[in-house]
């Protein structure tokens, strides 16, 4: 994981050349238009034969009406044009959200003098993925790297002092009065299961069977761990023939796999459970669907956690949680259609 915060580099993009640019721009457009349509007006007032008498005389206030509709209306019309890329920026600003889309911009199409408010927006936006992308790797790499430690203090601490314990007791058995015996086997069968629940706990921390036997293997592991305890009914489909994966990318789809399965056995009430990790053109995807309840409306930690690991290595993540009818996970990771090519023809 310590890759993904060192692959996120690369600096903000440029400082705009003037500060206050857009804002007097904007002001001198507006300025034009409005000083133009008045324009407009007065010249047409002058060279026509209409007159206005002082007082007004009753037959004048239609032309005067009709004359000021017409100055409205032209004004409405060019500073509406002239604003409305403001309206489409609000909007982009309402649906942006750095944890479901990236690379959400406002297209540049004759804006005028806004293009320049637009592409300081648009260079915002980059700014701000770029440093929340780069604060997530590290906050995620931070944490494999304090779940590793806590993995490794449990089996090396934790779990060689239950061990001497499981023996001494062993040997107190063997010695223990008739009448002690029984109260004895009750202890150490307590302590070997707390033993095997710290083991449990070290391999969901620090998933060994990842780096030892891979992707494929270690999702088979959970799986079963996963039934085991929470009695679950969980159906497998891997695809044996997925393209080369780099670590970081492995670790990401073992996570969310592991925190779809927490949270359905968890929060879904769900009796069954369908894993699928396939190879689609271009992509592979992960999917964990279940049977539970469903209607999922907000999207806690976990989810958002996910969302954040999926960035990392540019996959996207999308959650389906119709009420009554369960919760799908489905996690589609890109892969470069010349590197899938290649390890088809090698397997070939």
């Amino acid at each position: 994981m310590s890759n993904l915060a060192d692959r996120q580099t690369g600096g903000p993009p440029q400082a705009s050349r003037s500060r206050w640019r857009a804002p007097r721009t904007l002001f001198w457009r507006l300025f034009m238009i409005n000083g133009l349509v008045f324009t407009a007006g007065t010249l047409i007032l002058a060279v026509s034969p209409a007159t206005v008498s002082s007082p007004v005389l009753l037959k004048e206030v239609p032309v005067l009406t009709v004359g000021l509709a017409l100055i409205l209306g032209a004004n409405a019309v060019l500073l509406r044009a002239s604003l409305a890329p403001l309206g489409a920026l609000a909007t982009l600003m309402q649906r942006v959200d750095l944890l479901r889309s990236s690379g959400d911009r406002l297209a540049l199409r004759g804006t005028g003098d806004l293009t320049h408010l637009v592409e300081t927006f648009n260079a915002m936006l980059d700014r701000l993925e770029a440093e929340h992308s780069t604060s997530s790797a590290h906050a995620l790499a931070a944490q494999e790297a304090e779940r590793g430690r806590i993995a490794r203090e449990l089996h090396d601490e934790i779990g060689q002092t239950l061990t001497v314990v499981l023996l001494g007791l062993k040997r107190a058995i063997d010695r223990a009065p008739e009448d002690l015996r029984d109260d004895l086997h009750a202890v150490q069968e307590t302590v070997r299961s707390s033993l095997d629940e710290v083991r449990q706990i070290a391999r969901r921390l620090r998933p060994g069977v990842l780096e030892d036997l891979g992707l494929l293997s270690a999702l088979s592991s959970l799986a079963t761990d996963v039934a085991q305890v929470s009695k679950l009914s969980v159906a497998r489909r891997t695809d044996p023939d997925l393209p080369a994966l780099s670590g970081d990318v492995e670790l990401v789809i073992y996570r969310i796999t592991q925190e779809s399965l927490t949270n359905v056995t968890r929060h879904a009430g769900a009796t069954r459970v369908e894993l699928s990790l396939t190879a689609e053109p271009g992509a592979v995807v992960l999917r964990v669907a279940d049977n539970g309840r469903g209607g999922v409306l907000q999207e806690g930690a976990g989810i958002r956690g996910m969302r954040e690991r999926a960035l990392l290595v540019g996959a996207s993540l999308t959650v389906t949680s119709p009420p009554g009818e369960g919760t799908e996970i489905r996690l589609v990771v890109p892969v470069s259609m010349e590197k899938t090519t290649e390890i088809t023809a090698k397997r070939s």
